[in-house]
């Protein structure tokens, strides 16, 4: 389907999801002392975090990478439990990402008695407007489609404009772990 460059820097984003300080069982992205690999790059070890002092929230995590296992090289067959999608820090792009899920909180409303009003769900649009994207991403038309990996389909909404990007999530992908957990928290 083609290629592209990604860069690699001292400095990445990583989805907060793919870590967890203290992890439950079947976890298995990153966390202190594990290696996962990057997707079409390293192995990382974590070997810190960094904390931030009034809330307590890691704010940073510090790991080691082996540079002999890039994706495509000699040492890449080295097996981890996970793969997790990062961006360079220093080359990602903010945008806008508007989150849609279900207009009704039913499945059939006919069914229902209340009015059609009550049926609606509050939470069927969230927008997340402190996102990092690729680079290249940069002049994406409106309309045009794009796959973010483990996340779903986007398009690029007309609302975009030079600097700022809008992608509109068209189908959702689903979340392995984020089922596992619900089923251990009993819903």
């Amino acid at each position: 389907m083609g290629s592209r460059k990604v860069p690699f820097s001292r400095v990445l984003y990583i989805e907060r999801e793919d870590f967890r300080e203290d992890p439950p069982k079947q976890f298995f992205r990153l966390a202190p002392g594990r290696e996962v690999r990057l997707r079409y790059a390293y192995i990382i070890r974590c070997v810190s975090v960094v904390k931030d002092q009034r809330s307590g929230e890691v704010v940073e995590v510090h790991c080691t990478y082996d540079p002999e296992t890039r994706s495509g090289g000699s040492g890449a067959a080295r097996k981890v439990k996970s793969t997790i999608h990062w961006v360079s820090a220093k080359q990602a792009l903010d945008a806008e990402v508007r989150l849609y899920d279900h207009l009704l909180v039913t499945a059939n409303p006919a069914e229902e008695e209340r009015e059609l009003t009550e049926l609606l769900n509050p939470n069927s649009l969230e927008v997340v407007t402190d996102c990092k994207v690729e680079l290249n991403l940069a002049g994406a038309a409106p309309g045009s489609r794009y796959q973010f990996e483990r996340q779903g389909y986007f398009c690029v909404d007309p609302d975009s404009v030079n600097g700022k990007l809008v992608f509109n999530r068209t189908v959702a992908l689903r979340d392995s772990w984020a089922k596992i957990e619900k089923a251990q928290q009993g819903g």
